[in-house]
């Protein structure tokens, strides 16, 4: 059996993102996607090998794509000053409401699936290995957000960075895109747009905590961010 197509491929992955989002992972199954997709079991496991496979794939076409939108928010933020830094800060944070506009099913996908869900026995090592290529990525970000602003990049300041462009937009979006929607679409109004916004100002009004101390461990790094992670 030759192996579908990209564009095939991307069509199956389109159709599974929809069924992810609207019925969560639990209930997602070969069978369900077949007869969504309009093809045969055997197609989607030659193409993908397993569920756990086609699981993780699909995730990490959102994800990547998620970060891609992130940094392309803080590429379109000019200027090289303190107040620019903020903006581009603010600008990231704003990403799941973005990423939810363009690609609701997608965003509404990766609060229901969480990476840590993905990464058992049954993924390939070259599966794990792009999800920890995309940590990389993000920490990337997060680095260089936090040189921008405070011309520091140890794990206080970054730390920092983390809160505004992770935890913040998780607490004040989680709600709209883990709920019902009407049509597929979550609700994300201005009005918590430019209250993350100002959350986000706020944070970065306090300076960072002093660095820590050669013998202080660092923290940890972020798992790839995403919508409502």
């Amino acid at each position: 059996m030759p192996r579908p197509r990209v564009h095939d491929l991307d069509r199956l992955l389109d159709v599974a993102e929809q069924l992810v989002a609207d019925g969560g992972p639990e209930r997602f199954t070969v069978r369900a996607l077949a007869t969504a997709a309009g093809v045969s079991n055997g197609v989607i496991y030659h193409a993908f090998g397993s569920l756990p496979v086609l699981l993780g794939r699909l995730w990490l076409r959102a994800a990547g794509d998620f970060l891609d939108l992130q940094v392309e928010l803080a590429d379109a933020v000019q200027g090289g000053d303190r107040e620019a830094a903020v903006e581009a800060v603010a600008a990231v944070a704003s990403a799941p409401a973005v990423f939810a506009d363009r690609r609701p099913a997608a965003a509404r996908m990766l609060v229901a699936v969480r990476r840590d869900q993905l990464l058992g026995p049954e993924v390939p090592q070259e599966l794990a290995e792009e999800m920890f290529a995309l940590d990389k990525r993000l920490v990337a970000l997060l680095t260089r957000l936090s040189r921008a602003l405070w011309d520091r990049a140890d794990g206080a300041s970054v730390e920092v960075v983390t809160l505004c462009v992770v935890d913040l937009p998780t607490a004040v979006f989680r709600r709209a895109l883990a709920g019902p929607t009407a049509d597929g679409r979550p609700e994300i109004g201005a009005d918590s747009r430019e209250r993350l916004k100002a959350a986000v100002r706020a944070v970065l009004a306090l300076p960072p905590p002093p660095p820590p101390t050669p013998s202080s461990p660092s923290p940890s790094p972020p798992p790839a961010a995403r919508p409502g992670r």
